[in-house]
């Protein structure tokens, strides 16, 4: 019950806004609670009414009875209405906070769980916080309805009232190993789905290296195993409800049996009159409900403090490791930073080590070597995509480690060499990345990336739908896009991380010049395979096996490093 109350607090802060609809929530069900007790009493009168021929009694009670449910309709009505705004609205606030807390964690974080793990808290356990306060009231009001009618019971006669308290009991015992063992094992099914989920999310994504490859019916058959894994791990709960559930049912039939012999033996020993027994008989039925209610409140309160566990670990950083970022703010950088003495291990596994290069305001600058050099490591370490296992990277003197997010993100952005396009339009695209962008910079930046030709000869231009991917684009044309989504951000660093490789000679040569005319205005860093590309470039760096084994302009790394003359070389044979 702690942790049951625990988890309610926790979810109180997403559900405070609606608070005056849930007080008139509340009032509601109260209303309707009361005439859930009255009801049968007015029924029980309206039958002995009719038996002894009381016409204008029962007329009358008649009437009253349907007041009394206009009113509880009413009450009904109200509760519905407002129970799905209370849900839409506390659902809106959860998925939302849900989802800034995911974007907050750190990439090793995110390296180290799939998919599906993010996907199905955000979309399965979110329900239940959403709507635990209304459904928590619902259940009270019932058993305290139901409270009340066994206060009712105990007042016409002690014998029923003990009979109907037993059965409570047995039942109450029932439901409470059927949701114990239930709980168990909705635990294993909910991981099953977070995997079932992830894969899902792997073959959607990779449906075209799928199809290349040949290997639809292995992936239809992994996908086979898992899902009948999963259905497995879900008849096993099922058949817990299923057998429980008989067992309950049958039981409360069997009560029902004995409490009619009860009354009759009542009846005929002068134990209870007529009009008593058939308000007994009335309530009876709602009584036994009772152990249905706690059964769904201790189910609930379990499915309820899963999810909690499950989503308030992302919010709260248990086994969810965040990024943290310093408190210092610099609104626009002059683009000056350091790597001193930086080292870097991804999973215990050397990247780099012992970097020191420093970078000027303005320069234009290229990382070359080998896959696995360490190159695009350096491009996440300055965007602080990830911590640095020693040493320090500093951003106009200052470490980054004391710099606010925005100070490093907000002026800082990386073209990468497989960027992500949005399932929305072209002119959608650039303002998920700049809220206030105008359709004048838009154009300026497609213009600069060699691609406003391209738009204008879609049907519908800058309002085409690309699809998600980008798969509507060939892969020269997401790289131009995302070139120009980083263009309108205007940052004062820019990275290009192979922003290049998918593009023919002709539109490389453009995107060139772009890169050209930029130089001098922003500090630019280029990673490339391609040295063609850079050899303008007023260094370059040449890393080899995490470690920069050589620095100087182009034609210096062609007298002074034989590794970079030999890739330099190489690329000019294979281009012949």
């Amino acid at each position: 019950m702690k942790k049951f109350i625990d988890n309610l607090k926790l979810t109180w802060p997403y559900v405070k806004d609606s608070k005056r609809d849930l007080i008139i929530y509340i009032i509601a069900n109260i209303i309707n609670t009361i005439i859930c007790i009255i009801v049968p009493v007015l029924s029980a009168n309206l039958i002995i009414d009719l038996t002894n021929n009381l016409f204008y009694q029962l007329i009358s009670i008649a009437i009253i009875i349907f007041f009394v449910e206009i009113l509880r309709n009413l009450a009904i009505f109200f509760t519905r209405r407002l129970s799905s705004k209370i849900y839409r609205e506390s659902f809106t606030r959860i998925q939302t906070s849900l989802g800034k807390e995911i974007l907050k964690l750190d990439n090793k974080t995110i390296d180290a769980n799939s998919s599906g793990v993010f996907i199905q808290r955000m979309t399965g356990d979110t329900d239940l916080l959403a709507d635990v306060f209304t459904v928590l009231t619902d259940n009270l009001t019932s058993i305290i309805t139901n409270v009340g009618i066994y206060i009712a019971v105990f007042l016409i006669n002690k014998i029923i009232f003990i009979y109907l308290l037993l059965v409570l009991v047995i039942l109450y015992f029932i439901e409470n190993n059927r949701t114990k063992l239930r709980n168990e094992k909705d635990k294993l099914v909910r991981k099953e789905k977070e995997k079932v989920s992830g894969f899902v999310g792997e073959i959607i994504r990779g449906v075209r290296d799928i199809k290349m490859l040949d290997s639809e019916s292995t992936f239809i058959n992994a996908l086979h195993d898992k899902v009948v894994n999963l259905n497995g791990m879900r008849w096993q709960m099922q058949n817990v409800d299923t057998k429980y559930r008989f067992l309950r049912d049958s039981m409360y039939d069997l009560g029902d049996l004995l409490l009619i012999f009860t009354l009759v033996y009542l009846i005929t020993t002068g134990g209870i009159s007529m009009a008593n027994a058939l308000v007994c008989y009335n309530y009876s039925g709602q009584t036994n409900k009772l152990i249905f209610l706690f059964g769904n409140i201790m189910q609930y309160a379990k499915d309820f403090n899963l999810s909690c566990e499950r989503i308030f670990a992302i919010m709260n950083g248990n086994g969810f490791e965040k990024e943290t970022f310093g408190t210092k703010h610099i609104t626009k950088v002059n683009g000056d930073f350091e790597f001193k003495h930086v080292s870097f291990s991804y999973d215990n596994k050397p990247v780099l080590k012992d970097i020191n290069f420093k970078i000027k305001a303005n320069e234009t600058v290229a990382f070359v070597g080998k896959s696995g050099a360490g190159k695009t490591t350096i491009f996440n370490l300055l965007c602080k995509m990830y911590d640095v296992t020693g040493g320090n990277i500093t951003i106009d003197g200052i470490d980054i480690k004391e710099l606010d997010r925005k100070s490093i993100r907000g002026n800082i952005t990386i073209i990468s060499q497989n960027p992500y396009i949005f399932n929305v339009s072209i002119k959608d695209n650039f303002r998920l990345v700049k809220e206030d962008v105008t359709d004048r910079e838009i154009v300026r930046a497609c213009k600069l990336a060699c691609l406003h030709d391209y738009i204008k000869s879609l049907p519908d231009q800058y309002d085409t739908i690309i699809g998600e991917g980008g798969v509507n684009l060939s892969g020269g044309e997401k790289q131009r896009l995302a070139i120009a989504r980083a263009l309108v951000q205007k940052t004062e660093i820019i990275l290009f991380d192979e922003a290049t490789s998918a593009l023919d000679n002709e539109t490389q040569a453009k995107i060139q010049d772009a890169i050209d005319n930029m130089k001098n205005e922003y500090t630019i860093l280029i990673i490339a395979h391609r040295l063609s590309t850079i050899v303008n470039c007023n260094r370059i760096l040449f890393l080899n096996k995490g470690k920069i084994e050589a620095v100087g302009t182009h034609e210096e790394l062609l007298k002074n490093s034989p590794n970079y003359k030999h890739l330099y070389e190489s690329e000019i044979k294979h281009a012949k």
